[in-house]
């Protein structure tokens, strides 16, 4: 039960991991003046309403940060041709060690499971008072 829960999480993990690595997004600052009013991840920040007025008046003490935070663009994906030697060795030997690891035992032949045991008509170390201690 352990052992499955630990191979889910991990492999999960391992999943986000690749996730996160490759999306890319943007947080989009908007200030006024020196103030910091709002800040959005994936969307457009919302203006302020004082904006709207320094349009009319043409001018603007507003301004708009916009970071872009790339993710990866290119995976790398190799093949077991691109090791050298060595390595090829040393994975072939431990995926056939761990292979043959969990191969199960044939099953053992017990010629009396069938048999019930003799029914006891008295118990001898009781009658005798004979106890292992």
């Amino acid at each position: 039960m352990l052992k499955q829960f630990l191979h889910k999480g991990f492999s999960m993990l391992l999943a986000l991991l690749v996730l996160f690595s490759t999306v890319s997004f943007t947080i989009e600052k908007h200030f006024c003046g020196d103030v910091l009013v709002d800040i959005s991840v994936f969307s457009e920040a919302q203006k302020c309403a004082t904006e709207t007025m320094e349009i009319l008046m043409k001018k603007t003490c507003c301004k708009d940060e916009i970071e872009v935070v790339l993710g990866q663009d290119e995976l790398k994906f190799s093949s077991f041709e691109d090791l050298h030697f060595e390595q090829q060795q040393f994975v072939t030997g431990l995926a056939y060690s761990y292979i043959n690891l969990f191969v199960g035992l044939e099953q053992l032949f017990i010629p009396h499971e069938d048999y019930s045991p003799p029914n006891l008509v008295a118990d001898i170390q009781v009658l005798n008072q004979v106890f292992i201690i």
